[in-house]
């Protein structure tokens, strides 16, 4: 096995600082002067604030510079947008105000009549060490700073300042938590390689990860074989996913940024294991094997210790996801017929079905507040995604049948899911809310499946 370590070194230190809620890579970040007073800006009449993003003001003259200052402009726009917190108003319209040449000299007067409340201003210069960033969330009613940033590193990724801002604003102004520096992994055949079988072809599927709109997608595994159903450890330092490398069907632990990895369930061709999920504490790992001549659930300890078989039915048990408490797996069987999402307990015990459709698949569990599985549920020819409420028992669904939509994975925040559709073709991975708006496309090279995001 191989890993690509040289070209994502600079991306997974910057996702592991920033996840932690420092700065991006390298940063240093002043000490804070406004901790303790929170100005919290408001809409009109019950609606949420209206924000403008323009682009931040390069007070270096060089090109690498002012094409920074541009991207991070627009990304923190995107940025703030994907959680429909705030209104965002179009960037098109802000060709009636004059750029501003400081930070500190911005005309507020034209931004209100523009009709923002909130305005998000910035510069970016270059640094004998790098380049410094500094970030103003301004109360345009006011002229009060309800948020101010400055971060220092490089230019190799300036997305990064522009993703951090994005959730230090969420924090602070709506005590959410955003996903705009978290990433997702998926499994891709874009390379197009093919490996030689006993009776054809077969092609390559490798391990990729991405920023959670998409950008940056980067090759992990670099394996002649199908490496596919990634899933990230709670920790965000390794990815764990099922692999064909051996001839057979195994769960590998690959830990990124170390450039190692393991293979905790040692499997031989008479016991196979695929489809892994971590416990959200990240000790523990839920996977199916065969091991004992039919697929059932069993757990495992993340170092190879401790196996214990969950399940013990003889249909089959597959695809198993953790309750945020970690105190019950969700997952599906066929034991009464077509294959439904059933819950049982950690240790494997009170297993109950929750679904009763045609044929359910692929449970994903959120986190609390909300408290929902997501799933698969067959409809006709396809899939579409449903989400199943926990506490009512009640589901509904988010897809519109169109293409087939299947492997929902929730975002660290509940509020969104990744998922694979065939709706452009292609089997590709989208991006939805919960309730069922802002559908965007985030892989388009390739086929792209099982998408997994970190936590």
């Amino acid at each position: 096995m191989r890993i690509l370590i040289t070209s994502i070194m600079a991306a997974w230190t910057a996702l592991t600082l920033s996840s932690q809620g420092q700065p991006p890579a390298g940063a240093q970040e002043p000490p804070r002067q406004n901790d303790q007073i929170v100005v919290r800006i408001q809409g009109g009449a019950g609606l949420p604030p209206k924000y403008a993003v323009p682009d931040f003001i390069a007070l270096t003259n060089d090109p690498e510079t002012v094409a920074a200052a541009k991207t991070i402009g627009q990304v923190l726009w995107d940025d703030l947008n994907f959680e429909r917190e705030f209104y965002l108003i179009p960037r098109d319209t802000y060709k009636t105000i004059a750029p501003a040449t400081s930070i500190d000299q911005v005309p507020l007067d034209q931004w209100k009549q523009l009709g923002a409340d909130g305005l998000i201003v910035g510069t970016v210069r270059k640094t004998p060490a790098g380049v410094a960033v500094q970030v103003r969330l301004i109360d345009v009613a006011t002229g009060r700073t309800a948020l101010g940033k400055e971060y220092s590193g490089t230019l190799k990724n300036p997305r990064l300042y522009s993703h951090t801002a994005s959730d230090e604003i969420h924090q602070q102004q709506r005590g959410l938590r955003g996903v705009a520096r978290t990433k997702l992994a998926f499994a891709s055949d874009r390379d197009g390689e093919r490996m030689k079988g006993p009776v054809a072809d077969r092609g390559i599927s490798n391990i990729y990860m991405s920023d959670y709109d998409g950008a940056n997608q980067t090759r992990i595994t670099v394996a002649r074989s199908l490496d596919i159903t990634p899933a990230w450890s709670p920790d965000k330092t390794a990815i764990a996913y099922t692999s064909y490398r051996t001839g057979f069907q195994d769960i590998i632990v690959s830990y990124i940024a170390e450039g190692r990895f393991s293979n905790p369930t040692a499997g031989t061709s008479e016991k196979q294991n695929f489809l892994p999920a971590w416990s959200p504490d990240g000790t523990r790992l839920a996977f199916t094997s065969n091991r004992d001549g039919n697929s059932e659930i069993y757990v495992i300890n993340r170092d190879g210790s401790g196996l214990r078989r969950l399940t013990n039915h003889p249909n089959i048990d597959v695809t198993p996801t953790w309750s945020p408490t970690g105190k019950q797996i969700a997952f599906t069987s066929d034991r009464t017929g077509s294959p439904q999402i059933w819950v049982m307990n950690d240790d494997g015990s009170e297993p109950h079905k929750i679904t009763n459709e045609t044929n359910c698949d692929r449970p994903t569990w959120s986190i609390s507040p909300n408290n929902e599985i997501a799933y698969a549920s067959r409809d006709g020819a396809g899939y579409d995604i449903r989400i199943y409420d926990v506490a009512t028992g009640v589901s509904r669904t988010i897809t519109d049948g169109i293409g087939s939509n299947e492997s929902p994975a929730f975002s660290p925040n509940g509020r969104h899911l990744a998922f694979t559709s065939t709706r452009a073709g292609k089997a590709q991975i989208f991006v939805i809310d919960r309730d069922g708006k802002n559908l965007q496309q985030i892989t388009r090279v390739g086929m792209n499946r099982y998408p997994n995001w970190s936590q």
